[in-house]
């Protein structure tokens, strides 16, 4: 336990003088219900609200809700919301005080309290970080009622955000309410049709009527955000209490650069998020592209195959030159070429600019957190660059290095596997062995059709998953 007192309010004229605090009152009522309260949103949407009510927008507070633990309400709570976003680059740090989360809710604690807080005439934005597991997808797309979170709501239950949102939706619908902005801004291929699709599917099931209300009223536009935000260390907050003289029990690490670009299509008002650098555009999808298949892409394949060479941080798996330039075929000749950029995208220097971000050792960041989940990512950061690739004839070499090490790592011989998917994956190896699990997966009928190998393809990387257990 830290024998500083606790960051709060009443702390505030005590912390250090490089502290820099909010430039607005903190605000007295929440305009955006925030589904997903974990670190990535304090560090990066909220900031973007930080910035927003510290350029004149009052009153555009966050009631962040955690869909599955107490443990950020607890960090969060005797904090009066407030906490710090420390970022670090090779040059330095920056320690910022963040006002805009006005309370949190714990869902399973009290799901008709986060109803309450999404049906409120002050809501006008709901907001998304779940993750891609937190759709509850199947292999199609489509919602899989059979995930158990889902099919509880399906009989009236509220313990998934199709749940939330349906209760909530029909509230707003009974009390002639306006309808939401439902903006994810999780790594999904066009996510905000994605979430609209999915809400529909649920709502079509469960209240017609609303569906319709949900169809007239409320937008769900795309959007794309990048920052990397490694999880916080023990060694984190005891540093941070030395440089700001209070505990922080909910503080962020990250690093400089952030990024977010949204659809402009929302069902009411919206903060001035450009304020805090926020792009409006009315195309997302190269930007969201460039992001999954080339950082998004390059990340997971230095997690894999850094992870096999024996690196613990992406700052160390890309000053391995072998993996360096693996990283750069795969980046600018491979991911780079699947796709067509926006007029004002630059691809080689967005390509130099992601070198130098994963080359940042002022915050180190664990390839095994990257290589969390991967079965939910890797079809939209490499098997669709390998479709389109296969398509026009191009060889994927670097790619097909980085999924080989996927699928050896998922046999779980070195590592804890932590999937979705593992029992299953673990199920293929079991039953198809070195020689047949890339056709399992890859071949024809495999477990993944969102790419189909051809038998080249799948010669190479039978070698190569071989080549990645080796001892």
């Amino acid at each position: 336990m830290s024998s500083l007192p606790r960051l709060s309010v009443a702390q505030l004229e005590r912390l250090a003088p490089q502290v820099q605090r909010p430039r607005y009152p903190l605000p007295r009522r929440s305009a955006i219900v925030h589904l997903g309260l974990g670190a990535f949103h304090r560090a990066h949407q909220a900031v973007y609200t930080d910035d927003a009510m510290a350029a004149g927008a009052r009153d555009w507070g966050i009631t962040g809700v955690s869909l599955r633990s107490a443990l950020v309400r607890d960090q969060l709570e005797p904090q009066g919301g407030l906490y710090t976003v420390t970022q670090s680059g090779n040059s330095g740090h920056e320690i910022r005080l963040i006002g805009a989360i006005r309370q949190v809710l714990v869902a399973p604690e009290n799901p008709l309290a986060v109803i309450a807080a999404l049906a409120a005439a002050d809501t006008q934005i709901v907001s998304l970080t779940l993750t891609e597991k937190g759709y509850h997808r199947q292999r199609d797309q489509s919602l899989d009622v059979t995930a158990p979170p889902v099919a509880a709501d399906l009989q009236g239950g509220a313990q998934s955000l199709y749940g939330l949102l349906g209760r909530a939706c029909a509230l707003r619908r009974q009390r002639a309410l306006s309808g939401l902005t439902l903006l994810s801004c999780d790594n999904l291929a066009d996510n905000g049709a994605q979430l609209e699709r999915l809400l529909l599917q649920f709502l079509e099931q469960t209240d017609p009527a609303t569906a319709l209300w949900v169809r007239r009223e409320c937008r769900c536009p795309a959007s794309m955000v990048d920052r990397i935000v490694p999880a916080t260390t023990a060694q984190d907050l005891a540093w941070l209490e030395g440089q700001i003289g209070a505990h922080d029990a909910a503080a962020v690490m990250t690093e400089p650069f952030r990024q977010w670009v949204i659809e402009d299509k929302f069902a009411g008002p919206r903060p001035p998020w450009e304020a805090g650098g926020a792009q409006w555009v009315t195309q997302v999808a190269p930007y969201e592209t460039a992001k999954l298949r080339m950082l998004n892409g390059a990340h997971s394949a230095l997690a894999y195959m850094g992870l096999t060479r024996g690196h613990e941080f992406v700052h160390e798996a890309i000053a391995d030159p072998a993996l360096a330039s693996l990283i750069n075929v795969l980046m600018r000749e491979e991911a780079a070429r699947s796709f067509t950029p926006a007029p004002e995208q630059d691809l080689e220097a967005y390509a130099d600019l992601l070198l130098a971000r994963f080359a940042n050792r002022a915050r180190p960041h664990r390839l095994r957190q990257i290589a969390m989940d991967g079965s939910q990512k890797i079809p939209q950061r490499w098997l669709e660059t390998l479709r389109i690739a296969q398509s026009e004839g191009r060889h994927c070499a670097a790619l097909l290095q980085a999924l080989a090490a996927w699928i050896a790592f998922v046999r779980g011989d070195r590592f804890p596997v932590e999937d979705p998917a593992a029992q299953e994956l673990a199920g293929l190896w079991q039953e198809f062995g070195v020689a047949g699990i890339a056709g399992a997966l890859f071949g024809p009928g495999g477990r993944f059709p969102q790419w189909t190998a051809s038998a080249g393809e799948l010669a190479d990387l039978t070698t190569a998953v071989q080549a990645n257990l080796a001892p």
